[in-house]
């Protein structure tokens, strides 16, 4: 059966309403035509802003200039960010100095800390300074949490600005542990210019950096820049290296369900 690009359109968007994520290979199956039909399908409805692109499929619109509340982002792809920061959890060590930037996926990280002593965690997100000290009331983990200061955001439960550029320029870590807005042709890109300086502050002085991003961030671009990918030590992801990212595979980690 032939459908006329209308009877897509709503096929796609009745079953991005009842799944809240589609893939390109399951909908062109049920619609027996090409995957690159359904490819230009998404872009064609993404430019009417009725979805958004991700990696190998879509989900519902969200503005690229404008970052979801704090709150409603963290429950986007809970599951996978759960995953990735359980295993970027095991790449802290006794004795670190780590600095956590501001994100949904970094914020978890100490909920997976375990038996790790003499830590000192440098953080301008609020709730994972909350996060990192409950992590050592449960003695999970010994050491102190320094939340910088600076400008607060309520949207996004941290501090930011000139003062906490400043404070971080005179400090160096041992790990950093960084998020982002989206990846795109290898540069690492962010909503807010202000917290991308502060993340891209944290890179720059740290030993080691590894960025924590679920798959909806691949193909993603925002509008400010952070980094180029080859200036992170690892990357973990919730899913396998893409093919058109062969390039960064040894620096690659797949997180799923705690294994890699």
């Amino acid at each position: 059966m032939t459908y006329a690009k209308i009877e897509r359109f709503e096929f796609i968007l009745k079953q991005l309403e009842t799944d809240g994520k589609i893939i390109v290979a399951n909908i062109a199956e049920e619609l027996q035509v090409a995957p690159e039909t359904i490819r230009r399908d998404f872009d064609e409805l993404e430019q009417q802003h009725l979805l958004t692109r991700v990696h190998g499929g879509a989900i519902k619109y969200t503005n690229v200039r404008n970052e979801p509340a704090f709150l409603r982002k963290l429950q986007m792809q809970k599951e996978a960010k759960r995953n990735i920061a359980r295993l970027a959890a095991r790449r802290i060590c006794d004795g670190d100095t780590i600095a956590v930037d501001t994100g949904t996926t970094t914020v978890h990280i100490a909920d997976f800390i375990m038996a790790v002593n003499d830590i000192t965690v440098v953080t301008n997100s609020i709730a994972a300074a909350v996060q990192f000290n409950l992590a050592i009331e449960e003695r999970r983990m010994t050491g102190k949490v320094i939340l910088l200061g600076g400008t607060t955001n309520p949207r996004q439960s941290s501090v930011a600005g000139a003062m906490t550029l400043e404070l971080l320029g005179n400090m160096n870590f041992d790990k950093a542990f960084l998020s982002c807005g989206g990846i795109s042709e290898g540069v690492i890109y962010d909503y807010d210019l202000d917290e991308s300086l502060i993340s891209k502050k944290m890179l720059d002085h740290s030993k080691m950096n590894y960025l924590l991003a679920d798959a909806s961030k691949l193909n993603g671009r925002s509008f400010y820049q952070i980094c180029h990918i080859e200036e992170c030590t690892e990357i973990f992801c919730d899913i396998a290296c893409p093919l058109e990212w062969l390039a960064f595979e040894e620096k690659w980690t797949e997180c799923n369900g705690g294994k890699s």
